[in-house]
């Protein structure tokens, strides 16, 4: 039951060029920031990453996708990172645009084990093409398949050796349901406790669902875009 590892590094040991990871995060906050920066170390290429952004030039996937390892973007918001716009105008980069509840749906339908479902989000739109329509209660729904990876890269604030998991605030947007659809769940914490310090009713992932877990280090409070009122 102990999942702890030494480190990132020691965590993603068996990743491999052309991988699927699910990396969680929403914006700058909850990024996990070391396991990025080891797929960097590693070299890893031609990776599909499946985000709900692809973070800045400098932090998050945006770190992967400015070192041109990333081959497919399955995203909502590509957000303001110009160099994954220039690269995916250029033709180096596949993506593929998701309706933000859509995507964490397919995740979530890949983590329960349902194959596909239906909903309205993106009837009559460039979202529909290609994709079977069908009629309930008078209404159209578009099917959508259900979306898993190879491997889950997760930040979460607390974490124990078993790898239950809590996370703080807006880090819990959509790291809980990416936990739940990988093949092989990597968890980094910002503090690992001792099993039994964590509330039960508090626990977010339980760690049936999470294959390795370390306690990360120097975690930046990145703000993506400041906004400040003047002054009087």
């Amino acid at each position: 039951m102990d999942k702890r590892v030494a480190d990132a590094d020691a965590a993603i040991a068996h990743l491999g060029d052309g991988a699927t990871i699910l990396i969680g995060g929403f914006g700058t906050c909850g990024n996990p920031e070391n396991l990025i920066q080891a797929v960097l170390r590693k070299g890893t290429k031609a990776l599909t990453c499946v985000s709900n952004n692809v973070g800045t030039p400098d932090f998050g996937l945006g770190l992967l996708v400015s070192a041109r390892r990333v081959r497919k973007l399955i995203c909502s918001f590509p957000g303001q990172n110009r160099a994954c716009q220039q690269q995916v105008l250029d033709g180096e980069i596949a993506i593929e645009l998701n309706p933000q509840g859509t995507l964490v749906e397919r995740l979530r339908a890949g983590g329960a084990g349902i194959p596909a479902f239906y909903t309205p989000t993106g009837v009559g739109t460039v979202v529909a093409d290609a994709k079977e329509v069908r009629e309930f209660h008078g209404k159209p729904y578009l099917l959508e398949h259900a979306l898993r990876g190879d491997f889950a890269f997760i930040k979460a604030w607390k974490g124990d050796r078993w790898g239950n998991l809590v996370y703080r605030k807006t880090a819990r947007n959509f790291n809980p349901v990416w936990a739940t659809a990988a093949d092989y769940v990597i968890a980094e914490v910002e503090e690992l406790v001792e099993v039994g310090q964590l509330d039960p009713d508090g626990i977010h992932t339980p760690g049936i669902f999470v294959n390795a877990i370390f306690q990360g280090s120097n975690y930046v409070k990145k703000i993506e875009k400041l906004v400040v009122r003047q002054r009087a």
